[in-house]
């Protein structure tokens, strides 16, 4: 059985309820990712900010990324769906398509200890499967093409 622990990365790097949204930006640049976990003081997943949040809900609204923190983020976003890292990781495809998301929170007793990208299952899982993960999830964000 391949778990959810043996498709995440375990080196996740994560922000504080407290961190505002600058802190944010600065982090996913020096470490060039798009998306961060916001954590509370217990280490444990309560929201998700991506650098397309971070310029349309503060910088396209208005507001300041100075003081908007990752807890007023985290507040307003829907509910953060995670995996436990023994979970199968059909468990995590059905969660990931089922909520069209392409970041998966993974914990173990509530903590943080991973997350799954798009990146990752490609890496782990066969062609088919990541296939039908692209189609069921990104796909449906992709621009149309036509042919002319």
């Amino acid at each position: 059985m391949t778990t959810a622990q043996t498709v995440m990365r375990s080196d996740v790097a994560h922000i504080s309820v407290r961190d505002t949204m600058e802190i944010a930006a600065q982090r996913m640049r020096q470490l060039d990712i798009g998306a961060l976990p916001i954590c509370d003081s217990d280490g444990c997943p309560v929201g998700i900010v991506t650098d397309r949040d971070i310029i349309i809900k503060v910088v396209g609204v208005g507001a300041n990324p100075k003081t908007t923190t990752a807890g007023e983020m985290a507040q307003g976003a829907d509910k953060l769906h995670t995996v436990e890292a023994d979970a199968d990781i059909d468990e995590a495809l059905t969660l990931m398509q089922q909520y069209q998301i392409r970041r998966l929170p993974v914990t173990e007793h509530g903590m943080l200890v991973g997350i799954i990208t798009e990146a990752d299952l490609a890496r782990h899982l066969p062609d088919r499967t990541v296939g039908g993960f692209v189609e069921a999830v990104c796909a449906l964000h992709l621009p149309s093409t036509t042919e002319s």
